[in-house]
């Protein structure tokens, strides 16, 4: 048909780097992108945890083997050298997924010192820098179906509202979809678009402690219009679109993936 690509979803030819994969909704995320056709880098602090680049490396041919690297989200020399090392083994990052991401609760007159910067160091400061260093490293790389790489990050519904006892959590996750649309307002122009996936409530080992609450359980599940809890294969369809040419007019965006959550 007159005026509309072929194949809008491939990723063939691409290579992504996955933060968060080992679990939940970044795993479900880096299959996905291998399944289209990226070549799939793995950021992880566990480097004996080879499931999932096992996993991949079983569907995949020689040429898209995932490989994986050792980064501390909590560590900032750990992330700060991230970017460096996949450079010098030759790889040319098309596609960032950050997904890694972790909660604690406490009331917020409670709420530990060492615990927030722990949740914004992880959440949001190595978000930054990873955005950062690889938008300067896909500045370098030459415009193919109409972009030079797309840069996807991971907020959550608590980026537009205040949750309870997550304080650090959602602070963090506003940040980042302010992170988003400041970085795509520079970077646009150039080829690299910057968008946000923001999950709502999701059955993943993040939310055990409200799985595990009856009341608070049946009050979220009952406001929730689609009427369940997102499943990580929720996630598989968005982080294509977003990595894709499919979505080649879609930058600065928070897409919500939460079955209708914020509708209400």
């Amino acid at each position: 048909m007159e005026g509309l690509e072929k194949n809008l979803f491939t990723l063939e030819g691409e290579t992504a780097l996955v933060t968060g994969a080992t679990r939940g909704i970044g795993r479900i995320m880096a299959l996905a992108l291998a399944q289209a056709g990226a070549k799939v880098l793995l950021a992880q602090r566990d480097i004996l945890d080879a499931g999932l680049r096992d996993e991949i490396n079983a569907h995949v041919p020689q040429e898209r083997l995932s490989t994986i690297y050792e980064a501390d989200l909590a560590k900032r020399p750990s992330v700060e050298t991230l970017v460096s090392r996949i450079e010098a083994d030759g790889h040319r990052i098309t596609i960032l997924v950050n997904s890694a991401g972790v909660i604690s609760r406490y009331s917020c007159t409670d709420f530990p010192s060492d615990e927030w910067d722990k949740v914004l160091e992880v959440n949001l400061s190595s978000t930054f820098i990873l955005c950062r260093d690889v938008a300067r490293h896909m500045l370098g790389n030459e415009i193919v179906r109409r972009q030079r790489g797309s840069i996807i990050n991971v907020g959550s519904i608590m980026s537009f509202q205040g949750g309870i006892n997550v304080s650090a959590y959602a602070s963090s996750k506003g940040g980042l979809v302010q992170l988003t649309k400041s970085f795509s307002n520079e970077l646009a122009s150039k080829g690299i678009r910057v968008n946000t996936i923001a999950p709502g409530y999701c059955v993943t080992e993040m939310n055990t402690q409200l799985l595990e609450n009856k009341e608070r359980l049946k009050s979220i599940s009952e406001r929730i219009p689609i009427g369940r809890w997102g499943d990580p294969s929720d996630f598989a369809g968005p982080v294509v679109f977003l990595a894709s040419r499919a979505s080649s007019y879609v930058t600065g965006e928070a897409l919500m993936v939460d079955g209708g959550w914020m509708g209400r």
